[in-house]
């Protein structure tokens, strides 16, 4: 049976959960860095930039979610964000990704939050199947807009 756990960098699963958010780096086209994510994963949750949650079995994470909870401003409340959700390869399609997603609904209604939102890949039909079913719907309207902000590069606004 698995149990999703809140997570803090104390918490037995915390190096599981890191070596494990790794692998999901390296799963989006990242080198492998595991000292320095975990390094990252502890200061993000102690500096509580983002909560997360992790799905275990026994004494095995099966997977993780992160959250960065945000100030809705003209709502007056909050709302919540994934912004990671992954699942280790073997225990896909096993309900985990599902119980994770619910943890956090669950969460948010909690806490009162405004709404939850994610985003991901438009070609990721597994995640777009999960996010529809649990009742997240496409957000029609709105442009997403970056900046990267690159060191060497000197600012295009001066």
């Amino acid at each position: 049976m698995t149990t999703i756990v809140p997570l803090t960098s104390a918490h037995p699963a915390f190096d599981q959960v890191a070596a494990l958010f790794d692998e999901y780096r390296v799963h989006h086209g990242r080198l492998p860095a595991p000292e320095d994510t975990r390094s990252w994963l502890h200061d993000q949750l102690a500096q509580r930039r983002l909560t997360a949650a992790a799905a275990v079995q026994g004494e095995h994470v099966h997977g993780f979610v992160t959250v960065a909870i945000l100030p809705a401003s003209l709502m007056l409340g909050t709302v919540w964000s994934i912004r990671d959700l992954y699942v280790a390869p073997p225990h896909r399609r096993g309900g985990v990704a599902n119980a994770l997603l619910r943890y956090v609904i669950s969460d948010a209604r909690a806490a009162r939050a405004q709404r939850v939102s994610l985003q991901t890949d438009t070609g990721n039909v597994p995640a777009l199947t999960l996010y529809a079913k649990a009742g997240f719907q496409r957000v029609t309207g709105l442009e997403i807009l970056n900046l990267r902000l690159d060191p060497a590069r000197p600012d295009p606004a001066a």
